[in-house]
């Protein structure tokens, strides 16, 4: 009795994603009539060549949705603008129920510019991969796991309820996000950040854990 089948990748909270031979076998399976809900928020921060583009299946799958957003890597979250690909039947039946004057014409100007400065995409992108490894490694050497990730974040598992270790960060000036709410209590989402960012984060974190 399945209608929708809603996919992230990369995922959120872990980062996490599937291969393109993992997509194309599970598209064999799933039947004409459902509709699959393909969130990418986090695409254009991956650097896995094996990682499908949903862009590409949306142009003969029927009834597969590919959810993009401007709140990632370009910078405009606050801007709360984002767009769907699909076909024209689906989005015609989404049409008919969206609320109308739902994105304001500053968001679509805005939108419309950061999909021209491809620069800025290169350069965030890069910036990223290297703040990413960077973690890992600083994380690695303060004794802590995380879950390999696509995303421009970690998933770190702090080997102890994460909440007092959040708190501890937050007084020092670091917004993590706990995620016990997915079944994680002992771990923490941490975004990647500038340099300095980074640096001052594990700085922080090595204090946190050593008063522990």
């Amino acid at each position: 009795k399945t209608k929708l089948i809603c996919l992230a990748n990369p995922n959120n909270p872990t980062g996490r994603v599937f291969h393109t031979e993992e997509f194309l076998r599970f598209l064999a399976t799933v039947r004409d009539d459902v509709i699959i809900c393909l969130d990418e928020a986090y695409a254009e921060y991956i650097d896995d060549p094996s990682v499908p583009n949903g862009m590409e299946y949306a142009r003969y799958r029927h009834r597969l949705v590919v959810l993009r957003t401007f709140a990632k890597i370009y910078g405009l979250a606050g801007l709360r603008v984002g767009y769907g690909v699909g076909s024209r039947a689906v989005i015609d039946y989404m049409d008919r129920v969206r609320a109308p004057f739902n994105v304001n014409r500053m968001a679509q100007v805005a939108a419309i510019a950061a999909l021209d400065d491809e620069e800025h995409v290169r350069r965030v992108r890069e910036l990223n991969t290297r703040s990413r490894l960077y973690l890992e490694q600083e994380l690695s050497r303060l004794g802590l796991s995380w879950y390999p990730s696509q995303a421009n974040f970690l998933l770190v598992d702090c080997g102890a309820p994460a909440a007092p270790i959040f708190e501890a960060l937050l007084a020092r000036g670091y917004i993590t996000r706990l995620v016990e709410n997915y079944g994680l209590p002992s771990c923490l989402r941490v975004t990647t950040g500038t340099e300095d960012q980074n640096r001052g984060f594990i700085a922080a974190l090595g204090e946190v854990l050593g008063a522990r």
